[in-house]
């Protein structure tokens, strides 16, 4: 069997080694380079304990006062363009505690075998800095951590122990952490890696297990007869397989417009800062919850990651959004300084959905075309999990259960009017 996946990130690589350890011919095609983009500047956690959807109750307050400022931890940009606020609509209808708890339960059974598949990984010879040290949500403002722990129940009942340090308990944890902040809730069973190195490491085994990884290949036209994808093509490229797996991250969207099922997929704009030598030392991952600001410690340097940007499919970085970031740290640590001249950062789209929720299976109206996007913020903390479930699928197993809260469906419907036999192209 011949599997093409187009997207080189989180999602196609580990989809990509997950086919080639199992003897599929596959090939990973990017329109850049692999492993760019949210896959390389995210903060490098798998933390099942903060795998709730963005869309939250709360939330669409919050956006509205977070909207008139540039440099808040929410931004949407206004705009009329009806994609936009359809899909800014179709989040806010999810911004209830039902369907919170439904996608917070669904990404926990998702991601209940990440660090299993991660050790499998390192046993494989994919390398990567990682580190067990838990995951500290810290809290300035004591309302803030008493709005989280009614929820405590769901990450609990999958094992992941949620601790609630309050006031200076949580200085037990992370003694660099200022005194009179409101507390915090410790998991300890969460951890943390470097994703690019992961990422290459993933790239080496899938070609020295026979897979290819084509760069600089954007698709533009889908061949197809009727409900069956013959070829997908970029400019005179033609890359034909038995199926198609659509894992190009917050560009999925527009791919899925070739195949004829369109999916709401759109960019929510993140930011990374690596500081070198790290101004503070961390005994773990630190989640400053009120300033939605992302500490990584890694060897020799400190990861900063944040904000949530609904705008342009684009990679320019703000600049007042990123000293929104490297400042958040002077509320919650001794010792921390900013730096005096602006650090240089990196932005990336984390490809997002209006339920919050990953897009995961069959793609509507084909036989042998199928999606993994949609992860957020969590690309990291789901990929694993995503990528051995679909793989087992496209090589002929039942669909498992913990993928049927991800269909594509639930987005899409099928063009009963679509020709027997076409080509789709890209529009101009």
């Amino acid at each position: 069997m011949r599997i093409v996946i187009v997207g080189a990130g989180l999602l196609g690589l580990t989809l990509g080694y997950e086919l080639a350890s199992r003897g599929v011919e596959v090939e990973v095609l990017d329109a850049r380079e692999s492993g760019l983009g949210a896959s390389a500047v995210n903060a490098g956690w798998i933390v099942p304990a903060e795998a709730a959807p963005v869309p939250a109750p709360g939330l669409i307050v919050k956006s509205l006062k977070w909207m008139v400022h540039k440099d808040s931890p929410l931004y949407i940009k206004p705009s009329l363009d009806p994609a936009h606020v359809r899909f800014m609509l179709r989040m806010w209808r999810h911004c209830n505690l039902t369907d919170f708890r439904a996608g917070y339960t669904a990404h926990l059974a998702l991601a209940e075998s990440t660090n299993d598949i991660l050790d499998a990984y390192s046993a494989d010879g994919v390398s990567f800095e990682t580190h067990s040290a838990g995951l500290l949500m810290a809290f300035a403002d004591a309302h803030n951590l008493e709005h989280h722990l009614p929820n405590l129940d769901v990450p609990a009942s999958f094992g992941l122990d949620p601790q609630v340090l309050r006031g200076d308990d949580v200085r037990e944890i992370e003694p660099v952490l200022r005194r009179g902040l409101g507390g915090g809730i410790f998991f300890p069973h969460e951890r943390h890696l470097d994703p690019v190195a992961m990422m290459v490491s993933l790239r080496r085994r899938i070609t020295e297990m026979g897979g290819t990884i084509t760069e600089n290949i954007a698709i533009d036209q889908v061949e197809r007869s009727g409900e069956h994808i013959a070829a997908v093509h970029s400019g005179p490229h033609r890359f034909t397989a038995d199926k198609f797996v659509l894992a190009a991250g917050a560009w999925t969207g527009q791919v899925t417009k070739l195949f004829g099922s369109p999916l709401p997929i759109r960019p929510g704009k993140g930011y990374s800062i690596d500081l070198q030598p790290p101004p503070v030392t961390l005994r773990g991952a630190i989640n400053l919850s009120d300033a939605k600001v992302a500490v990584t410690p890694y060897d020799g340097r400190l990861r900063l990651s944040g904000t949530m940007e609904f705008a342009n499919l684009d990679e320019v970085v703000n600049e007042a959004r990123v000293a929104a970031i490297v400042q958040a740290p002077t509320r919650y640590f001794d010792g921390y300084v900013a730096p005096s001249t602006l650090p240089k950062a990196t932005a990336g789209m984390r490809p997002m959905t209006p339920d919050g929720m990953p897009v995961i299976g069959e793609l509507t109206g084909t036989t042998n075309a199928f999606v993994s996007s949609g992860h957020g913020m969590l690309g990291l903390t789901l990929a694993p999990g995503t990528s051995r479930a679909l793989a087992g699928y496209l090589l002929g197993g039942p669909l498992p259960e913990r993928l049927l809260p991800f269909t594509p469906a639930r987005f899409t419907r099928r063009n009963r009017n679509a020709p027997a036999k076409s080509i789709s192209g890209a529009s101009k």
